[in-house]
């Protein structure tokens, strides 16, 4: 006779966690998941929870779509790896094709494929320093570039990043973003800027300035069009590569395929992962082929990178987003969740929030404590994603303080969902106003 094997319960899940896994890991919520689909997950125990979360701005194409298992379950009857260095293969070389065509740039470009953003950011950097020869590299305060010690200097943030880290990469500076709601415009960053290049390193010497489009962890702000232009311009003069951080704002999430193309300004490089591939780990950097090409072979590359799995569902998603039309769809989820958090705004029985902002689908907001305007309360919104969590739905924070709730729902998700997910914000904003 069989022997049951011994059901696992949350909480034994829970203790074994806490031995098991390194204590810097988090986790924003305490159940453990058993099932997905689409803007769906199922936990442990059966409770089911609607996805404003998308595994932190993975899943535009939600989870499981039947495009994407198709081509991976396609993969998988073929092979699983052989490492690109050591036997090519053509999903590869197709998805490097396609997104060529794709890229926000004009000219000849090359793809060349990692796992993880934080390796798309490391290899942008790597490729420019090559290719001018140069040291220094300029980011932006809020920013987050990865969690490596080169990526951990570049996020423009503390904690829980880079606290205790002992040491930072040289040749790394900071610009302030603009945030007008906290009076950083962009006339402050170009003077800082101006500052940096006659106190701190000559425009000679800096290979790179990243820059998010739209920033993630930062708080989802957005670049003005003006800086853009002016950084376009400013890199140009000096030689300087300008890369477009994509890593979450890309593939279809505001609108537009790479956020970078809201401001008609060209950047060089190009870091993309997260919802490249619909769940599976891949990212990659898109360039100009001048550029990329001046790394000899052997000096890109990693074992995973590029993994035939990954490349296939990336296929499929791209795909997805042409077929589904889920550009104009991103557009038009951002109408509908604008609307309804505006009302949010209006509602003198819900926690205060305000400073609506983003593209697209990708949007957020303040929690600010009540009748005070412009401060930031990132406790009480913490505890709104812990009251929306009670009630159904996964959503996140994020912003410096961790004041800001960003909306990140599957672009796939359905209407019915969606006015569900809106419905339990609504109602965590107002418990968290009576109950405070």
């Amino acid at each position: 006779m069989a022997v049951r094997e011994p059901v696992t319960t949350p909480v034994d899940l829970a203790q074994r966690r806490q031995h098991a896994v390194a204590r810097g890991v988090a986790t924003a919520t305490p159940v453990f998941a058993s099932r997905a689909e689409n803007a769906e997950i199922w936990d442990s125990e059966g409770r089911r929870y609607i996805d404003f979360a998308s595994g932190i701005g993975v899943l535009a194409t939600g989870n499981r779509h039947p495009r994407v298992m198709e081509a991976v379950l396609r993969q998988l009857d073929c092979f699983t790896h052989t490492a690109f260095q050591v036997m090519a293969y053509e999903p590869y070389v197709v998805l490097a094709e396609r997104l060529n065509a794709l890229a926000p740039f004009r000219g000849p470009a090359k793809t060349v494929f990692q796992t993880t953003g934080a390796e798309a950011v490391e290899n942008a950097v790597k490729i420019a320093r090559v290719a001018t020869g140069r040291p220094a590299v300029i980011a932006f305060s809020g920013a987050f570039h990865g969690r490596t010690q080169l990526t951990a200097t570049l996020t423009g943030k503390i904690s829980p990043y880079k606290r205790g880290v002992p040491a930072a990469v040289a040749d790394v500076f900071r610009l302030p973003f603009p945030r007008e709601h906290l009076g950083v415009t962009v006339a402050d960053t170009l003077r800082a800027l101006e500052e940096l290049f006659h106190a701190d390193v000559e425009p000679s010497r800096v290979a790179a300035i990243l820059i998010e489009p739209v920033q993630g962890e930062g708080g989802f702000h957005v670049a003005p069009r003006e800086l853009l232009a002016v950084l376009r311009r400013i890199c140009d003069q000096h030689g300087i590569v300008l890369i477009a951080d994509e890593v979450q704002s890309g593939f279809g999430r505001t609108g537009k395929l790479f956020a970078i193309e809201h401001f008609g300004v060209e950047p060089d490089l190009v870091t993309v992962a997260k919802s490249l591939a619909g769940g599976f780990p891949l990212s990659g950097v898109i360039g100009r082929a001048d550029l990329i090409d001046r790394v000899e072979p052997g000096g890109l590359g990693g074992t995973y990178g590029g993994s035939p799995i990954g490349c296939a569902a990336a296929l499929a998603v791209l795909d997805v987003v042409e077929q589904e039309g889920l550009l104009a769809r991103a557009e038009a989820l951002g109408a509908r969740i604008r609307s309804r958090i505006a009302g949010f705004t209006a509602d003198a029985r819900l926690q205060s929030i305000d400073h609506l902002r983003g593209l697209g689908a990708m949007l957020a907001f303040d929690v600010v404590p009540t009748g005070r305007d412009g401060e930031s309360d990132g406790d009480t919104a913490k505890r709104v994603t812990r009251l929306a969590f009670e009630h159904g739905l996964v959503i996140l924070t994020c912003g410096a303080h961790g004041e800001t709730i960003r909306v990140l729902v599957p672009l796939t998700v359905p209407d019915e969902v969606l006015e569900e997910g809106l419905d339990i914000l609504g109602q965590a904003l107002q418990l968290a106003r009576s109950n405070p």
